[in-house]
């Protein structure tokens, strides 16, 4: 007969390939997502640098999940956590360099770190970059944008990985930029990407980036335990005023609240769970389409399962 030991099937983290990066078992992601909440990852691997994910996702086991998260500034993980494997890049795909008027970043470099080097570059046209929270992967995947300006505007080409570990240079036109998306597939990684900066005044670079700056704290819960913007504005329409309209300012469930401040923003009181939140954004967006027939579209990732079972929407990469 053989042995308990010997009937034991391999666990997830036994399957993976042998990495240069580091693998955690039962990681906790809400001690790095914005909203403070959600389960955990199943294994979490942070990546040593570009060489060892690439050779990650040549060796993995295809029927792997995998998901992808950068600083987690736009991510709502569920309760249940997410199954499989949750790549977290990190210091190894944040580089920035600059080379003329362009400058050349990592997946994982803060955006707003990407402004101030183009600030410090004498390059002008980036300052958007600095009031948008988030890595340079989740804005290349959202078409992420504020300020009058988007991705769309300032990217020359960016760099991905396939699901078998295959890298792609992408074109502008490849991308497919469009308002809040591009049409690079959900199961490709971003690894780097080249923006294109206009020679400027320094001292005016760094007023614009002052007055974004500005701009963000005075309208925007920028202290609190959030996700940024929850839905992205309808065609014609702002979200925030719908949901204004719709008396949803204000709105709270268990832990979770619409912000008083910017009602477009949902914020975690101190004690609310994803559910709460979830919830508490289906509700704002049910009483939108009833006061004005309007259907919202979350901009949050929301990612992983819930305590209960999966939950429909779940998104893939985050910034």
């Amino acid at each position: 007969m053989m042995m308990a030991a010997e009937m034991r099937s391999p666990t997830l983290l036994e399957r993976l390939p042998a990495v240069r990066g580091r693998y955690t078992e039962n990681a906790a992601l809400d001690r790095i997502t914005w909203f403070k909440v959600g389960g955990p990852a199943e294994v979490m691997f942070r990546p040593a640098d570009e060489e060892d994910l690439i050779q990650f996702m040549t060796e993995k086991p295809a029927d792997v999940p995998l998901t992808v998260i950068g600083v987690g500034s736009n991510s709502l993980i569920r309760d249940g956590g997410i199954p499989g494997v949750v790549v977290r890049l990190g210091r190894g795909l944040a580089g920035i360099t600059v080379d003329g008027t362009e400058i050349t970043a990592g997946a994982s470099a803060l955006d707003v770190n990407v402004a101030i080097t183009a600030r410090a570059a004498g390059l002008a046209g980036l300052e958007f970059l600095s009031g948008i929270p988030g890595t340079l992967g989740g804005a290349l995947r959202m078409n992420a944008g504020a300020f009058d300006a988007e991705m769309k505007d300032v990217t020359l080409s960016a760099r991905a990985l396939d699901d078998s570990g295959r890298v792609h240079d992408l074109s502008p036109a490849e991308l497919g930029f469009s308002y809040r998306h591009c049409d690079v597939a959900e199961d490709w990684i971003f690894l780097s990407a080249r923006l294109g900066g206009t020679p400027g005044d320094t001292a005016e670079i760094a007023r614009r980036m002052a007055r974004i700056r500005a701009q963000r704290e005075t309208s925007q819960p920028v202290r609190t335990a959030t996700g940024g913007s929850t839905f992205a504005n309808p065609p014609g329409r702002k979200a925030w005023r719908l949901i204004d309209q719709a008396g949803c300012r204000g709105l709270n469930r268990g832990g979770a609240m619409v912000s008083e401040k910017h009602c477009n923003f949902l914020i975690n009181t101190g004690n609310a769970t994803a559910a709460d939140l979830e919830g508490l954004g289906e509700e704002v967006r049910r009483r939108v389409f009833e006061h004005s027939g309007v259907a919202l579209e979350w901009e949050i990732r929301r990612l992983g399962v819930s305590v209960g079972g999966p939950l429909r929407d779940s998104g893939r990469t985050s910034s």
